[in-house]
């Protein structure tokens, strides 16, 4: 309970004005009352009535005026104006693979025998511990071969097929198994199989100009892994498994060690299936084509995923598609570790296009956990993310329909150009800011301030090494956040919602625990922000509060206290008839009130109470059909525009 002395002092201005409500409201026009889109307590039990542990129910996106212009100036690929991996797939011209594996009894048997290899067929060469396979057709390979090689080297156009059936194959100087040209080898993992892979830590190469095959599993052309097997392959010397061309995987189960890159796939790499366990120094998953817009892309079905990575650990040049799986990331030790300053180590990243049609992820990294260049779009899934730097950043456009984000630890929540949140549920923890829309790239600004505090002001965060670095961003008035929908849960040190251009709420709930330095706000936008629909309180300090623009069609209230109410304090708003329109609990300390909801009526009078107690279902601190027992009572005031605002304005809104 706080001391009645200063309970007197903090409230005596407030009741002043409150009793002077009319004259202290906005003289601006008064806005028609809009119809109410849903009960306010049956949209706040519907939006949060989902566990954190099951992936929310996607729905199509809502459009707008202007949110599928395309905002990049770079050149477009086809990828960049997908909104599902469906649509990104028919624009990468992406084929079902379904290989058809043959008996493996029908194949030519080659058997490992340690320091010896035997074969009998005319499509096999043995030279000591090389075995060369020069003709299409199934091979079926079992037993152990000490600093051998497996080669595949025809020009025959059918498929060569690998039977891996129980191998353990070794080399110190180069790829054990080397596919040097083929139209298509196929790796079949047989039911039950174990098979090992390793390479050594230096390789010779016959000429020194060259730097290939530079992995355990290497091949030249396209590669598909399949079956019912396992596969544990350490790339001691670089990367675990390359292809050059495009890299397939239907199942399997793939365990990789590798000092670089754990699976790369240059043109594509796509997983329709299988259980992976990858630890790399580098990125683990990967595709680096460059100069084919309809390439380098990574596309996933399905499969379940542990991937620690020095680096990235989905890492596409131009796209990262995914349907559906189960992902544990960790990248460059999580969230509380320092990495360099020209360092990458973000959780999904894609240089054009980030799509996730479902799945869930866990996911924890020192730089962004998810991360496009341009353009990003969450159709569902559901996901637990801690980071250094950003939960979620585009550098274009970043657009929500649904899914359940729950960001445990950010330098900002969520970071775009553009914003559209169409439906979903989210959570957002941030040390700075918890949404914030601004233009540029992101140059990777981690952390905090001084003593862990806000980086809202220039010089803030920073986990990279060679000091605190800024997001840098540019103010432009094509950059806004749209909110048609979905459960927002903001709590953040700096701004909790920063938006450099406009904000406009058409439904939804949003709930903002805000800083309680004075340098930031709850509501920070400016271009302001225009509420038509939906419930929004926000609360923090008072020397940068707003609230709902002027031209906004549902009705605002801002209230601004001259002390400071510690946190988990009720306040109360009751109308006319005792009805509780407002029961919320803050998590923070707060000395601003930010209200908009379709129950805040012209010409309705309302009662403000603060601490007291409540029962009812509780959400996030905010109380459905809550029973109040009344506290203080501070005074009544009566709405007669569309914004309202008592105590000290701050900056307005």
């Amino acid at each position: 309970m706080m001391n009645k002395r200063k309970i007197l002092l903090l409230w005596t201005a407030v009741l002043m004005l409150l009793v002077l409500a009319a004259c202290s409201a906005e003289s601006s026009s008064t806005a028609a009352v809009p119809t109410q889109a849903q009960d306010t307590a049956a949209a706040v039990i519907e939006a949060t009535d989902v566990p954190a542990a099951e992936s929310a129910d996607s729905s199509q996106p809502v459009s707008s005026a202007n949110q599928d212009e395309s905002v990049a100036e770079e050149t477009e690929t086809a990828t960049e104006t997908a909104q599902s991996v469906a649509e990104a797939a028919a624009a990468n011209n992406v084929e079902d693979v379904e290989p058809a594996a043959e008996d493996n009894a029908e194949g030519v048997a080659i058997v490992l025998n340690g320091d010896s290899i035997t074969a009998e067929s005319n499509g096999v060469t043995v030279e000591d511990r090389v075995v060369t396979i020069t003709s299409a057709g199934t091979y079926n390979i079992s037993g152990s071969l000490t600093d051998g090689q497996i080669v595949v080297d025809t020009e025959d156009d059918d498929p060569v097929q690998l039977f891996l059936n129980g191998i353990q194959i070794s080399n110190e100087s180069t790829a054990p198994i080397f596919v040097a040209n083929a139209s298509e080898t196929i790796l079949v993992l047989a039911a039950n199989s174990e098979n090992y892979v390793t390479d050594g830590a230096n390789y010779v190469f016959e000429d020194p100009e060259e730097d290939e095959p530079n992995a355990a599993v290497f091949s030249k052309d396209t590669m598909v892994i399949t079956g019912e097997g396992m596969l544990t392959v350490e790339g001691n010397y670089s990367d675990g498994i390359i292809s050059k061309d495009e890299l397939t995987i239907t199942g399997g189960t793939l365990i990789v060690n590798a000092v670089d890159d754990g699976i790369r796939g240059k043109d594509y790499l796509l997983i329709q299936n299988g259980n992976f366990i990858i630890n790399s120094g580098g990125d683990g998953l990967k595709s680096d084509e460059e100069e084919d817009a309809e390439l380098g892309y990574i596309m996933i079905d399905n499969g379940v995923f542990d991937i620690t990575a020095g680096g990235d650990a989905v890492q596409g040049e131009t796209d990262v598609l995914i349907s559906g799986g189960e992902f544990t990331i960790t990248a460059a030790g999580g969230s509380s570790a320092t990495i360099g300053e020209d360092d990458s180590a973000e959780g999904l990243k894609a240089g054009v296009s980030v799509i996730v049609d479902g799945g869930s992820f866990d996911i924890n990294t020192a730089d962004d956990a998810v991360h496009s260049n341009d353009s990003m779009v969450i159709n569902d899934g559901t996901f637990v993310v801690a980071t250094g730097d950003d939960g979620f950043h585009a550098d274009a456009s970043l657009t929500f329909n649904g899914g359940s984000i729950r960001i445990t630890e950010s330098y900002e929540g969520i970071e775009s150009a553009i914003i559209v949140i169409n439906d979903g549920k989210f959570w957002i923890a941030s040390s700075d800011d918890g949404i914030n829309v601004a233009g540029g790239n992101d140059s990777s600004g981690f952390g905090g301030g001084p003593d862990g505090g806000p980086g809202g002001g220039p010089g803030g965060g920073g986990r990279h090494q060679g000091g605190p670095g800024q997001d840098t961003f540019t103010a432009n008035t094509d950059q806004y956040l749209t909110i048609n929908g979905g459960y927002i849960f903001v709590d953040a040190r700096g701004d909790g919602i920063d938006i450099n251009g406009v904000a406009t709420m058409y439904d939804g709930v949003l709930l903002v625990n805000g800083p309680t330095e004075q340098m930031n706000g709850a509501i920070d936008v400016d271009g302001g922000f225009t509420i038509n629909g939906g419930f929004m309180v926000a609360v923090g300090s008072a020397g940068m509060a707003e609230t709902a623009a002027n031209a906004s069609a549902q009705n605002a209230l801002l209230m601004n206290f001259n002390g400071t109410i510690p946190a988990n304090t009720l306040i109360n708003i009751k109308d006319s008839n005792g009805n509780s329109i407002l029961t919320f609990a803050p998590t923070v300390p707060y000395q601003s009130v930010a209200f908009s909801s379709a129950d805040l009526v012209i010409g309705e009078t309302y009662t403000v109470y603060y601490d007291g107690t409540a029962t009812g279902t509780s959400v996030d601190g905010l109380y459905v059909d809550a029973n109040y027992t009344p506290g203080t009572e501070l005074g009544s005031f009566t709405i007669t525009s569309n914004i309202t605002r008592l105590g000290n304005t701050g900056r307005g809104g």
